[in-house]
């Protein structure tokens, strides 16, 4: 299957004209926050396809100086077209994936969705109890991790808000996701996009605008 990852700033290659065609084979979108809820609305309606998003540290206020973005700012409402993982872990039958969000990144002022490492790692364990379900009854705990802010010490940065969690990468050693798919740290250069491997095999891949990742089923 064909996903098509989006975080941070909207894509003029997805909110296009042109995007039907262009990804007509995805099955499915998923979004690492930070994104207008009616660039949301586009894709959907657009390609007709489910998606799946967390939130991120700037909802309400998120801003892009790309000009696809005039009259996408998004209104601080949670009336977003597509289904809110943020903190849940869902099975998705129709593609046997199971797929788990954890949103915001590391708390640096009084906004919302920030967390501290002890705030967040109480977030991932009450979603225990499923990922455990999920072994027992699918053979795995979890295929994608979705998460806004990226692990400690991988993708990250030095400063407090885009620190990484040391806790998405207990959750990685923990439930082997396949992969971890994160958005908060912009890339000036796109042909240098970060796939990196954790310790215990999980790639976890900044999707800054758009990337498309192909499972194999």
């Amino acid at each position: 299957m064909k996903i098509l990852c989006i975080s941070d700033e909207v894509d003029p290659l997805v909110y296009s004209l042109n995007a039907k065609k262009r990804f007509s084979d995805v099955d499915l979108v998923i979004s690492s926050g930070d994104l207008p809820g009616r660039y949301y609305e586009f894709i959907i309606s657009t390609l007709n396809k489910p998606l799946l998003y967390v939130n991120g540290n700037h909802k309400g206020i998120h801003k892009s100086e790309n000009c696809f973005n005039r009259g996408l700012m998004d209104d601080g409402s949670d009336d977003y077209f597509g289904e809110c993982i943020d903190g849940k872990v869902i099975y998705l039958k129709k593609f046997d994936l199971i797929v788990a969000g954890i949103g915001g990144s590391m708390r640096y002022n009084t906004g919302p969705d920030q967390y501290s490492e002890k705030a967040q790692r109480r977030r991932i364990a009450r979603m225990a109890p499923t990922l455990l379900y999920n072994k027992l009854a699918h053979g795995r705990f979890v295929d994608i991790a979705v998460t806004h802010a990226a692990p400690l010490g991988i993708n990250d940065g030095d400063d407090i808000c885009h620190r990484g969690f040391e806790c998405f990468n207990r959750f990685m050693e923990l439930y082997k996701p396949t992969c971890l798919l994160h958005g908060h740290m912009h890339l000036p250069d796109m042909n240098k996009r970060p796939v990196t491997e954790a310790a215990n095999g999980t790639k976890v891949i900044n999707v800054y605008k758009s990337y498309i990742m192909e499972i194999n089923r």
